[in-house]
């Protein structure tokens, strides 16, 4: 298993991020269920937002957004996230990290699948669909819930251990212009109302939220252990400077 130590201030800040994601998506997923329920809010968006995008429809965008709705499908993501568990946990030699992306993924489709069933919204008329019809529950999409907590989750567990703040930005930025990519492509092929996407995105933020917490929590029970003088401290792999030997004061002693 992977051991991380986090310094008390780097804890803090973990913390207070998790907090203010998990904080976030609550709200967001909140109001969208709100709206949805009681068909006003944000639900108008929907309608202007599915007919701008349907007239925009060509041969070329449409393949994309297919090729799309297809890598982050419920076949082939399953797969992705098979081979990246895998792959990950024996070339980095623990197992902490892939588990957690994969059991945080398998939550993400349990409680998309329990809210869907719950709100039993409709999807959007079947000839706006443009990749066969559909009939199963609109709200929220599995989609966008599955590649929102793949790329985020993977982005954080990545860049997380990880000193570069450019890397950081450009991890994350690349999981933003996915996710956007996944909503566009699910809403361009006629499956989902735009407030299905905005609501599968806030609850990522909340998963996010539970997985930086979680993950920080678990790197203070590493460290109390570690300053306790339970289990081995690994300063280098933990980003805790290793105190170096004074060679003048070896000298003179």
């Amino acid at each position: 298993m992977e051991s991380r130590l986090l310094e008390p201030a780097a804890r803090r800040r973990f913390s207070l991020t998790a907090i203010t994601l998990a904080g976030l998506g609550v709200v967001f997923f909140t109001v969208i269920l709100l709206s949805v329920l009681n068909k006003n809010g944000l639900t108008v968006i929907d309608a202007p937002v599915q007919a701008w995008l349907a007239e925009g429809r060509s041969s070329a965008l449409t393949a994309v957004m297919i090729g799309l709705a297809i890598v982050f499908g419920p076949i082939a993501l399953p797969i992705i996230l098979l081979i990246v568990t895998v792959t990950w946990g024996f070339l980095a030699r623990h197992a902490w990290r892939p588990l957690l992306l994969a059991t945080s993924m398998l939550t993400g489709v349990v409680l998309g699948q329990i809210i869907g069933r719950s709100v039993d919204r409709h999807r959007p008329p079947t000839e706006l669909m443009l990749f066969g019809p559909d009939p199963s529950f609109s709200f929220p999409s599995g989609h966008v819930l599955g590649a929102s907590d793949f790329v985020l989750f993977t982005a954080y567990l990545v860049f997380s251990r990880r000193r570069s703040v450019r890397g950081a930005i450009a991890g994350f930025g690349f999981a933003i212009v996915c996710i956007v990519a996944a909503a566009v492509s699910r809403v361009y092929l006629g499956y989902h109302w735009a407030t299905d996407a905005l609501a599968s995105v806030s609850l990522s933020l909340l998963l996010l939220g539970c997985v930086i917490a979680f993950d920080t929590w678990r790197a203070g029970r590493v460290a109390d252990r570690a300053v306790s003088g339970v289990g081995p401290a690994t300063p280098e792999r933990n980003n805790i400077p290793r105190m170096r030997p004074d060679p003048l004061r070896s000298r003179s002693e």
